[in-house]
């Protein structure tokens, strides 16, 4: 579970460095696809191919470019439709979605209530932090998000549930993840991007340089094997605390407002949640 706390840390921080300093300033589809290239980068020196056979190699590649290249593709033009807190508010919905696939796709019926339960209130706990009265076209937006939220979780639980031998095995293959995601994102930047908002200032590709390596590299990297330590349930319920982590970090390095009362009680309830997850220790 630490591994995915430390994440969840990591991203928080690095959403904050988007919202300041690339959002409106550097197209979205340039920024994701130069993160999956620099992260590809990173893992190219240590793949090797002969590791893992070639269905297995192919379905790695289809993780990286569900989990990554489609969601972003999805998540981007939700934007053209709702407001970010719109977008924060429902993405709430992933833990119940990560359950779902991991019970239906994998015909695993006999999940326990209390991982259902936990990937509620993780729900619950996220929308109470984040619920904001809709705007009045919102509908087109929510659609495209469940879209995200689904491909995100679905690449957690085929990840996770596709053998791929210890950990150093899985570090020696993962660039297929990159080189999925790479293609899907390269052909969503030809076909969407506005190439006139490219990174142009040495903060910029220095932001995106942190994103590509840390954020996206060893971020997913790691996120992926922890997917493989803990059960469904805690997988889905972490899937929701970069909510108020994002909130606190954006409170302590920028200044943001924050409803204090509502991020108590809705962290409150994220935590009871994840703490619901934890109570089966052994991994489904």
């Amino acid at each position: 579970m630490w591994i995915l706390w430390a994440v969840t840390a990591l991203w928080a921080a690095s959403f904050s460095l988007i919202g300041e300093f690339l959002a409106g300033q550097v197209d979205g589809y340039i920024a994701v696809f130069i993160r999956m290239a620099l992260a590809l980068l990173l893992f190219l020196p240590f793949w090797r191919p002969g590791r893992l056979a070639l269905p297995k190699q192919l379905a790695l590649a289809g993780i990286g470019a569900i989990q990554i290249g489609v969601m972003y593709l999805l998540l981007y033009h939700a934007f053209l439709y709702l407001n970010v807190a719109e977008v924060l508010l429902f993405t709430i919905f992933t833990p119940l979605y990560v359950t779902l696939i991991d019970e239906v796709v994998f015909q695993r019926k006999h999940l326990p209530w209390s991982w259902w339960s936990a990937a509620a209130l993780a729900v619950i706990g996220a929308a109470v932090i984040r619920f904001n009265p809709l705007s009045d076209d919102f509908l087109t937006g929510f659609f495209l998000i469940q879209g995200a939220n689904l491909c995100f979780a679905a690449g957690q639980v085929f990840y996770k549930r596709l053998p791929l031998g210890d950990e150093r095995n899985q570090i020696h293959v993962f660039a297929l993840f990159f080189i999925g995601a790479t293609l899907t994102t390269g052909l969503a930047m030809a076909a969407f991007a506005n190439f006139s908002m490219q990174p142009a200032t040495a903060l910029q590709w220095g932001i995106l340089l942190w994103l590509g390596l840390a954020a996206s590299g060893v971020g997913y990297l790691a996120w992926n094997l922890a997917s493989k330590r803990v059960n469904t349930a805690q997988l889905a319920t972490m899937n929701n605390m970069l909510i108020p982590a994002g909130l606190l970090v954006n409170f302590l390095f920028w200044g943001d407002q924050v409803d204090w009362l509502r991020l108590a009680i809705g962290a409150a309830i994220l935590a009871s949640a994840v703490y619901l997850a934890s109570l089966k220790r052994r991994l489904n």
